[in-house]
């Protein structure tokens, strides 16, 4: 039997809350969670574009869920701000249940994934820097 390679790396992440009629984001840290081998932190500010270096420099990658756009444009304005001054790459993540992502996200991303656990993992240790 093989043994998958070890990756003790803790993701720093920042991942997209606000408005969540549809609990996306609890359903998002569900799956980060289940997967029990995967190290991940989250980073929040209470106002990311005022945030600075001193913050982001920190910051591994940027989760958008895309299903909380409508409602949170600005918070998703001061993310990709944030993602292309700091070189952060962009994991967006489709609406639950639908395939369309805001195209304006789209253009942005590193990568783009659906909702399964094993898929979502894989495309935060691989995504890298669109910029």
């Amino acid at each position: 039997m093989f043994e998958d390679e070890k990756d003790d790396k803790i993701y720093n992440l920042i991942i997209s809350n606000g408005i969540d009629r549809n609990n996306e984001y609890g359903q998002f840290t569900e799956k980060l969670f289940s997967k029990v081998d995967f190290l991940w932190k989250e980073s929040i500010s209470g106002d990311f574009s005022l945030a600075g270096e001193e913050f982001y420099k920190k910051i591994d990658r940027i989760i958008l869920l895309a299903g909380l756009y409508k409602d949170n444009k600005e918070l998703f304005e001061s993310l990709l701000k944030a993602s292309e001054t700091y070189n952060i790459p962009i994991i967006l993540v489709r609406p639950y249940g639908l395939e369309e992502v805001p195209e304006i996200l789209e253009e942005k991303a590193a990568t783009i994934v659906g909702w399964n656990a094993n898929c979502i993992v894989d495309s935060i240790k691989n995504a890298c820097e669109t910029m």
